[in-house]
């Protein structure tokens, strides 16, 4: 299949062993009735696809029936680490961690609960970790709850099972001032974090929200290139079409791309790739 046959959003992709590994949050289930679980699609040139492989199924009792959404996977130490939101009984969200032996999974919970915290909610946890190699989990503050949605930083357990400290703002949506757009009046929206280093050991924090063309990708980064520097939004917007929740990665030509879901439409959402060029500090899509 192509990228096109494929309704997911949220897509994040794990190259490993020569072979690009796709996960993301399935469309139908995305928003509306119960959530049962995630799939992989495997490719190797980007185009063509097999699956999905269902990696994670909702177990008998398990704390969460929907908002399963945006599974990430990590090869950390020969085992697979996924982290994925849900949505608990009691009205809770956030991000936990999930383990297989496998990148075709399957998955299973590996953190006692939530990794982000849990008086909060919280969402599209992503994986980071520090020159001095300490993992944090980064994600959004949820808009519903503070309607200035927030990108916050939280360490975790060198074992990824627990958060440690108290989480720290990175920056707000507010702050992406001209282009963010207020949502149901006074509402500002951050999603789908995503951190990258770069070979010149510059750290890019890329994030979505929303401005007059819709679903946007945007750019942050920090004065000290890590997690505990002073933050700042670039005033450009790396895409501005309607698509968003994305992720940058090295292909296996040693060339980046950009991939996020397109349109922001439900029922119609699918991964799309797109080269990037860096040069000198600044991405542009090719």
């Amino acid at each position: 299949m192509k990228c096109e046959d494929i309704n997911i959003r949220d897509p994040f992709v794990l190259v490993h062993n020569d072979m690009y590994y796709l996960y993301g949050t399935r469309g139908e289930t995305a928003f509306y009735g119960e959530a049962y679980g995630f799939d992989v699609y495997k490719s190797k040139n980007l185009v063509d696809w097999e699956g999905p492989i269902e990696i994670f199924h909702r177990p008998d009792n398990f704390f969460s029936k929907k908002s399963y959404w945006a599974p990430e996977v990590y090869f950390i130490n020969e085992r697979f680490y996924m982290f994925a939101t849900f949505a608990d009984m009691k009205k809770g969200l956030g991000t936990v961690c999930l383990i297989s032996d496998s990148p075709e999974g399957p998955f299973q919970m590996w953190s006692d609960g939530y990794v982000t915290p849990k008086k909060s909610r919280c969402l599209d946890g992503t994986l980071y970790y520090s020159k001095e190699q300490k993992p944090y989990m980064v994600y959004c503050h949820e808009w519903r709850e503070i309607h200035d949605g927030t990108i916050c930083a939280i360490p975790l357990s060198d074992d990824l099972k627990c958060c440690i400290g108290e989480p720290s703002v990175l920056f707000s949506a507010s702050s992406a001032k001209p282009f963010v757009k207020k949502q149901f009046f006074r509402n500002y929206i951050t999603d789908g974090p995503f951190l990258i280093r770069t070979d010149d050991e510059k750290l890019h924090l890329l994030w979505s929200t929303i401005s007059k063309n819709g679903y946007v990708e945007a750019l942050a980064h920090s004065d000290n290139d890590d997690i505990h520097g002073k933050w700042s939004v670039d005033q450009e917007l790396l895409y501005d079409h309607d698509g968003g929740h994305g992720m940058i990665f090295k292909d296996l030509n040693g060339d980046y791309q950009l991939l996020l879901h397109y349109p922001n439409t439900f029922g119609k959402e699918h991964p799309k790739f797109m080269p990037l060029s860096y040069r000198n500090g600044k991405w542009e899509v090719l």
